[in-house]
């Protein structure tokens, strides 16, 4: 597999794409079979991905808005970037998966129904980059359909789309189209493997909820009281401050995680409604048992570290052609600067490899032996060999 990789900060959306494009044909000496694209919710994605297509007319393209950008030592809020793929050892497809909400499972199955290894036995791996606009919600379902409609030979990785934490509007891209309430996925059939890693850090802060109802987002009681007032509770055994008006400085150290396996699925809570529910961002399980949960900036920056090793270990002997890497808005927003540090042990352990990747509104992962599903505030990890 050949990769190569850019990033731009040019403000105008074409000269962007002319950007991107020229820089990474010129690395690859070939026009990319494949294009990964993430950018900023400041361009206009429309106008971005003409000028990508202009450019790289047979090239697949799959990628999303995004909320946060980094290429090796590169780090902003602004930025589009994007991994070329060529290669003989690698064959691609894009797939779509139109109106998550309206039924998750019938939109993995018409994602599953354009991917060619379910028929193709000539390349032994099968993985997929998976973006999805996280606003329209069930991602976590989709992620689960997946599985079931590919009978879990494939590994997935990826991300939700994102909008700098707005959660106004988020987009994936496929092709020319830039689609909101949709999945998008870039198939690779492999003759090496890909490797995938994920690790979050955090730990439980509080005795056990049980959740006892939720709709949709919001998650409406715990223990059947208001859900707001565990998280009140634990504010003041803690010695913290929850602003019912404004508590996402709160929520960002204070997420929750849902007991799964032998550790817990984060989500991340976003706001207190009127009758004392909290939105999140992403559902909560009703019945499921969770933890006010907690974290430092050593150990996020050690489970990004934990992450990349996995992914390395994955692809046994073969050496890292290019990483990807994809980690929460609210990580970013928590650890500010420091977020630059998990940015850097990550790049630091790949021998040279480039890493692209972004801040996404959850992340998503499929792997053996991996902690899996759709994921908050969680450090996900894909290298792909060379």
């Amino acid at each position: 597999m050949k990769t190569a990789a850019s990033s731009t900060d040019l403000a105008d959306a074409r000269e962007a794409g002319r950007r991107l494009a020229t820089e990474i044909t010129r690395v690859l000496g070939e026009r990319p079979a494949a294009l990964m694209v993430f950018a900023a919710p400041s361009y206009d994605h429309a106008a971005l991905l003409d000028e990508l297509a202009k450019h790289c007319p047979d090239t697949l393209v799959v990628g999303s808005s995004s909320a946060g950008e980094f290429m090796n030592h590169n780090r902003g809020e602004g930025l589009a970037c994007a991994l070329g793929l060529a290669g003989e050892d690698v064959r691609f497809s894009i797939a779509v998966a139109r109106d998550i909400k309206d039924d998750a499972a019938a939109a993995a199955r018409q994602m599953v129904s354009s991917f060619k290894g379910l028929s193709d036995y000539a390349f032994p791996y099968r993985s997929a980059l998976v973006m999805a606009d996280a606003l329209a919600g069930y991602a976590d379902v989709l992620v689960d359909e997946l599985t079931l409609a590919t009978g879990g030979q494939y590994q997935f990785f990826g991300g939700g789309a994102g909008d700098n934490a707005q959660f106004q509007r988020t987009s994936v891209f496929y092709g020319r189209e830039v689609i909101n309430g949709a999945a998008v996925a870039l198939e690779m059939l492999t003759e090496k493997p890909i490797g995938v890693g994920v690790r979050h850090g955090w730990a439980p802060a509080s005795a056990p909820f049980r959740v006892t109802e939720t709709d949709g987002m919001r998650l409406v009681s715990l223990n059947g009281l208001p859900a707001v007032e565990a998280f009140e509770a634990h504010a003041r055994t803690t010695g913290q401050t929850l602003d019912r008006a404004a508590p996402l400085a709160f929520f960002l150290h204070n997420i929750l995680g849902i007991e799964a396996e032998d550790q817990q699925r984060l989500r991340v809570p976003l706001a207190v409604l009127p009758d004392g529910s909290v939105l999140c961002a992403a559902e909560v399980p009703q019945g499921s048992v969770v933890y006010i949960m907690r974290v430092s900036a050593a150990s996020a920056v050690e489970a990004a570290q934990e992450a990349t090793q996995a992914a390395l270990a994955a692809i046994g002997e073969h050496k890292p052609q290019a990483a990807l890497f994809f980690d929460c808005v609210a990580t970013r927003l928590r650890m500010g600067e420091q977020f630059g540090e998990e940015v850097a042990t990550v790049r630091d352990q790949l021998a040279g490899a480039d890493l692209l990747g972004c801040n996404t509104h959850g992340q998503i992962a499929r792997a053996e032996g991996q902690f899996e599903g759709f994921h908050n505030c969680t450090a996900v990890v894909a290298v792909l060999p060379a």
